[in-house]
This record gives C-alpha cells, structure tokens and sequence, in this order.
C-alpha cells in the first residue's frame, strides 16, 4: 500500500506547543511546524513500513518492521527505541518516551494524534 498525503496540521484539542516543548523540539520548530505545510509518504509491504515526511527543507525518513523494535528520529532529531505495531487493517500505534502516537487512514485521511499526559496534538492530512 503507497500512501501519500499532504495537509496542514489542524489541531484538535490542547495546545500542541506544549507537547513539543516538552518533548524537546526547539521554538524555532514549533513555529515552522505551523507555518509550512507537510508531505507524508508511507510505503506500506507486508510488514515493512517506509515512513517519509517533509517539512520544509527538515526530511524525517524511518523504516521499521511491525511488530519489532526499531530506532525511529523524531521531529527534534533524537533517536528513540520503539515498536511500531498495528491496530486492525489501517491504525499504526507506538509509544516511546511516555508519549503514545496513533496513525490512522480513513480513506483519503490520514488522522496522526499524539499523547503526552493529557496533551493531546491532532494532526489531519489529505491524501493528494
């Protein structure tokens, strides 16, 4: 399955800024992330997952198997070990760090929400 989207982050409930503060991501990027519009492309075979987003001139490429533990870069650049695993035919779910991040395709939708305490950042993107 090749997905591709792209959406400018629409945010849900709380305040995002505070999530990314306290996951370390530096002002400069909390204010870029809200101002440029991002490109998502996952390549999705069999348990293979290639996972690109562009921001700007930032590109974060992960690749990961499901199910098994894996090095992913967050947005801040840090390395964190997780496991990336799948809920029903279209929900990646993973946590590292006390934050729980949900990826979810509906149609042509992506929906990616992320947890830290009672924070919670919704980011909605279009399939282009």
């Amino acid at each position: 399955m090749l997905v591709h989207t792209s959406g400018r982050p629409s945010v849900m409930r709380y305040n995002p800024d505070q999530l990314f503060e306290d996951k370390g991501l530096p002002e400069d990027l909390i204010q870029k992330g809200k101002d440029i519009k991002g490109v998502s492309e996952i390549v999705h075979e069999g348990k293979k997952v290639k996972l690109t987003i562009t921001y700007g001139p930032k590109v974060l490429h992960n690749e990961f198997t499901l199910g098994e533990e894996c090095e992913l870069e967050t947005m801040s650049g840090e390395k964190v070990k997780a496991v990336v695993t799948m809920e029903g035919d279209n929900k990646m779910v993973t946590s590292f760090k006390g934050m729980k991040s949900v990826t979810e395709l509906n149609g042509d939708t992506i929906t990616n929400t992320m947890t830290l305490g009672d924070i919670v950042y919704k980011r909605v993107s279009k399939r282009i």
